[in-house]
């Protein structure tokens, strides 16, 4: 999804606590204000710490033209972006779902959670990982049905 960007700058945001996946927050925020300078932010919501750049439209970036050429292939491929996006989204929720399954098997008590049980469902997160990782352009309904299948072993 990033094959047709421009590089316009570049920040960098350091000193966030290691975290298991999926687990650090940080929000970034775009702004554009009257006179067309780009205003990104990013924050980390454990550290506060926050960085940020502004980015003019300087001279030998873009013109009017290139930016009209740009936006109405934008809205040609729209359509197709949000299938990629949602493509995208479910496989990070798939993951996300399937490393705090592994995490809480790991760290089961086991009077709560047998060996045996505790070593299926490690098993089934290590094969649903395996398989999102062979299968990295799976389409959103192929990842659900992978989803339904996980959730149907693992909660039986």
């Amino acid at each position: 999804m990033t094959k047709d960007n421009n590089l316009l700058g570049r920040f960098e945001l350091s000193g966030i606590p290691p975290a298991p996946r999926g687990i650090p927050k940080i929000d970034v925020t775009f702004d554009i204000d009257a006179n067309g300078i780009l205003h990104v932010t990013a924050k980390d919501q454990s550290t506060g710490r926050s960085s940020d750049i502004h980015i003019k439209n300087e001279k030998g970036r873009l013109s009017q033209a290139e930016i009209d050429r740009m936006l109405a292939e934008a809205e040609k491929y729209r359509e197709e972006d949000e299938k990629q996006r949602e493509r995208i989204s479910a496989r990070n929720s798939l993951e996300q779902y399937i490393y705090s399954y592994k995490e809480a098997a790991t760290e089961a008590d086991s009077s709560k959670l047998s060996q045996t049980d505790k070593d299926q469902v490690i098993n089934k997160c290590e094969q649903t990982v395996k398989w999102l990782d062979n299968n990295t352009l799976a389409k959103k309904r192929n990842t659900n049905i992978i989803w339904r299948s996980y959730t149907r072993s693992v909660l039986r």
